[in-house]
Parts: C-alpha cells; structure tokens; sequence
C-alpha cells in the first residue's frame, strides 16, 4: 500500500512516521512530501532513507492513503486533488473540521461512522481529542451537560519555531520569537489568534469539535494557555452531568476506556504530568473529584502528548480502522 505523509519534515510529520513504524503499518512504498525548498532532502524510515517529493510529484503516484499536516491552506487545496486520483486523505489540520460533509473521527468515540465515501477525513484538535477521550465514556454512562476547561498547552504545539525560542531562552541566547512574549518562566494566555468574540480559535476548536464528535446539545466554555513545557498538554476540566454519580463507578468507567490511563492516587502523589505522557499514546486522567459547589459536577485533570494521541497517532489509528473494514477504494488491500 502507498502512504503519502504530506509535511514529512514538519514534528508531526516527523512523529508520523514514527509512529507509522512503531505500529507496524502496512506500508508497502512510503511517499514523503515537503514544501518545495526541502525537496531532494531525505527522512529515514525502517532503516532506509526515502527521497522528499512535492505535492505534484505526490499525487501523479497515486497513494492509498494520504496522512496530512502541513496546514490548512495546503489541505484546502491539495487535499481534494489527492482525492481525485482514489487516495483517502486523513488531515490534521483545521481545514475540514467543521465542514458538515466530512467526519470529524477519533477512532475509539466515532470510529464506526466511517464508509468508504469518506474520501477527506478530519482528525481534531489535540486538546480536544484528549478531553473527548476522557468524557464520551461518561457522557454515555451520565449525559454531559456543560465542560468548562482550562488548557496548559505545550510549547510543542506551535512547532518547533516556538521550542526553539524557549530553548534559547533558557540558554540566554537571542533568537527568532514565535510569541511575542518570552515563554520560559510565563505563561502566555493566547493560543491561535483571536476571534471577534474575545475567545482564541483554539478556545473555540474546542467548543465547536466537542459537539460535533460527542453532542451537539454540550455547553462548552474554554481558556486555552501556552506554558513552557513539553510532553504533552494538560487540561484541568470541570463536567456537569445529567445523572448523579458514583466517583468509584467513574474511575471505574475510565480504567476500562480504551486509549485511557487511569493515574488517580493523589495520596500516593499519582496522576497525570507531562512527563508521564511524553512519547505514549495513551491519554492519562487523574485527580477525580466532586465538584462540591453544585450538584452532578465533577473535576478531571487530562494529560496526553500533543504530538502522538494529540495528532499523529490519531491519524494513524484512523488509517488503520480503514484497513482493517476494507473501506479504501483502491489499493491491495481493499476488502480483506
């Protein structure tokens, strides 16, 4: 099978095909793409180095699958092309999220409404997969009503412009800035730029893609904030079911989730840090209470590393779901 990675050279395409190996996917011809300047340049892959290609040259080869995260004007434009020639493009970017004609998947939650229709797939936020993740088994067990969720998002999340600019920070050195504002030792209110309703597009992406994978009747209210760590992001989130609960049936309910790990003995200093998450798949929720102001209101803290479960890995488990129902329309491996 043909598997295009369009942004190879990007961290999360980086972290792809990482993760493309890790999983032992069926790639028969790997086909890596970059933006023009870093064409001719190579990425290693299972022990041999492939040859970086342009979008053009990408698709007149005709991949199966086409995992995107070079932005989304790039997927705006390239995406429906790939389409076109029968590959089935999973993207990382914000372009298709919100298009009501494309899914927008986390294989664990909604995985089962893929067809073989779905030519352009929209893979979510990273916070939002991690906190859909940690609800949708509560919000089948109790009914979610309202989130309201505090983001501490890694510096990772912005790319590796920004890791730098900590990185030199850190060593005193004076370099190009991604904020504009140091990001060691602060933290930076502000992720993504800002809507004419005073909250950022991240704050909104998870409003927005929260109700489109798990209900559109969920009240969502967010504050996303940039801290000056890597490994993961953490999101302090405050849910208000319908039902009454049983913490001891929550903790239950979340041990037996897949994709999660349940990290919830504050007595013994266990529960979820980034540190914790970094380079794992899983998403880690700990320090599971009650809300003691209101009735049927409950306190999570989520972790998960942005990179992995957050984007790449995502989409590598959403080609995998594809595989494994036989919903490609072309390729070796359709129907088996």
């Amino acid at each position: 099978m043909k598997v295009a990675v369009v942004g190879a050279t990007g961290m999360v395409g980086e972290v792809m095909l990482k993760v493309l190996e890790e999983r032992n996917f069926p790639v028969g011809e790997l086909i890596p793409v970059a933006s023009e300047r870093s064409t001719g340049g190579k990425v290693r892959f299972k022990g041999k180095d492939h040859v970086l290609i342009t979008l053009e040259q990408a698709v007149a080869a005709k991949p199966d699958i086409a995992l995107f995260s070079a932005g989304g004007s790039v997927s705006l434009e390239w995406a429906p092309r790939f389409a076109e020639v029968g590959c089935t493009v999973i993207d990382n970017s914000s372009a298709w999220r919100m298009d009501p004609t494309k899914k927008l998947v986390v294989p664990e939650i909604n995985g089962e409404l893929l067809t073989p229709e779905d030519r352009i797939i929209a893979n979510p936020n990273c916070s939002t997969i991690q906190m859909v993740m940690a609800l949708a088994p509560l919000h089948k067990a109790f009914g979610v009503e309202r989130v309201i969720v505090s983001t501490y998002q890694s510096v990772t999340g912005t790319g590796v412009k920004a890791l730098t600019q900590m990185e030199n920070e850190r060593k005193g050195v004076t370099g190009e800035m991604a904020y504009p504002f140091a990001i060691d030792r602060n933290v930076i209110p502000r992720c993504d730029v800002f809507t004419d309703n005073g909250y950022t597009k991240e704050e909104m992406k998870l409003v927005h893609e929260t109700k489109k994978i798990l209900d559109p009747n969920i009240r969502v209210t967010a504050t996303a904030v940039r801290v000056p760590v890597t490994g993961g992001h953490s999101e302090a989130v405050n849910v208000e079911l319908t039902k009454e609960f049983d913490l001891d049936e929550v903790r239950e309910l979340l041990r037996n989730a897949p994709g999660i790990t349940l990290l919830d003995s504050p007595e013994k200093d266990e529960y979820p840090m980034p540190m914790h998450a970094n380079g794992k798949d899983d998403v880690f929720v700990g320090r599971i209470r009650r809300d003691e102001t209101q009735p049927r209101t409950l306190n999570l803290w989520i972790v998960a590393d942005n990179l992995r479960k957050g984007a790449a890995t995502n989409a590598v488990q959403i080609a995998e779901l594809l595989v494994l129902k036989g919903l490609l329309k072309s390729g070796s491996l359709v129907g088996r």
